[in-house]
């Protein structure tokens, strides 16, 4: 059987990225980028169809006659209905373990901007501030040190682990959150609202489900330590960014840096975040923690392994319904 494969988003991977074509008999299309009402056009002849982050809902797969495998270029797959996948014999496979360094590296560049100041600093002297003070420095941002302090994780999977590794290299101290409304995982977890009370830096590195969509809101900014900071690297709608645009203007938290905000990617004119940009301890970045050079590379040699291994009778990285 030769396959059709279509690629509806080359362009969320690097173009100087070699994407490999698989070993097997087959037919090979791509787009830069698709939109959703676009699909049913490029993909009714796919059995193959590689995606990143286009929605793929049951009243598109369902005008897909021949679909047989969607091979996601990411972790998440939260853009596909993974349900009704399942109920038509539909294989998704995902990719696992290839950003262990990269958003660790990433959320650590954002802790650290956010702790010394950066942004606020670089913009100062920008406008002359170092200039203007007269001596060899000044104290216009606050600046605090990693050493000693409280890292609260949410998401114990191989991101949330080497982050936490990552930490011990700055002493600090990492705690792994129980989920939200969750109590008894076990004596690896510290219950959630100890790490919200208590953690200097709170990062996030779980998927987003129903069950985590608000992690974070209003509730639990009022109740964390007013000089703690928010990373999240994870997935937008993890965190209420309504909520948090409030609790940074109010000083109810002392900073935040963000790689994603709640779709859609890249964010509507509307979303709180943009409206947070003139502030000096606030970040936020085009989902790029994921996309070192090295990274990518491991996610496209995995991505067509995936697909070599479906076409071989051996599906592997394969996402439940569920999930």
């Amino acid at each position: 059987m030769s396959h059709h494969i279509v690629f509806l988003d080359r362009r969320t991977v690097a173009p100087e990225i070699e994407i490999r074509r698989p070993s097997f008999d087959h037919t090979w299309q791509e787009h830069g980028q698709t939109a959703p009402d676009a699909v049913v056009e490029r993909a009714r002849d796919a059995t193959i169809v590689i995606n990143n982050k286009v929605p793929l809902r049951a009243e598109t797969l369902g005008k897909l006659p021949r679909l047989r495998m969607i091979a996601v270029a990411a972790t998440g797959t939260d853009c596909i209905d993974k349900a009704w996948c399942a109920e038509h014999g539909i294989v998704v496979s995902n990719i696992r373990n290839y950003a262990i360094s990269t958003v660790p590296e990433h959320t650590f560049a954002l802790i650290l901007a956010l702790k010394r100041g950066l942004i606020g600093y670089r913009q100062d002297v920008v406008v002359g501030e170092w200039q203007r003070s007269g001596q060899f420095c000044f104290f216009t941002q606050p600046i605090s040190e990693l050493r000693g302090g409280i890292l609260g994780i949410i998401g114990e999977g191989s991101i949330g682990q080497s982050v936490a590794e990552v930490s011990k290299a700055f002493g600090m101290k990492p705690l792994f959150a129980a989920h939200k409304g969750v109590s008894g995982l076990g004596p690896l977890y510290t219950p959630f609202d100890e790490v919200i009370e208590t953690a200097d830096v709170i990062t996030l590195h779980c998927p987003l489900l129903p069950q985590t969509a608000n992690t974070i809101a209003m509730p639990e900014f009022r109740r964390m330590k007013k000089t703690a900071i928010v990373i999240n690297t994870a997935r937008g709608g993890l965190i209420n960014e309504a909520d948090l645009a409030v609790a940074l203007r109010d000083g109810l938290i002392a900073g935040a840096g963000f790689d994603v905000v709640t779709p859609p990617e890249p964010p509507a004119d509307d979303n709180p975040l943009l409206g947070l940009l003139d502030l000096p301890n606030f970040i936020l970045t085009p989902h790029v923690a994921w996309a070192s050079r090295e990274a990518q590379q491991v996610l496209a040699d995995q991505l067509i392994d995936n697909i070599e291994a479906f076409v071989a009778g051996d599906p592997r990285n394969v996402v439940s319904g569920a999930f």
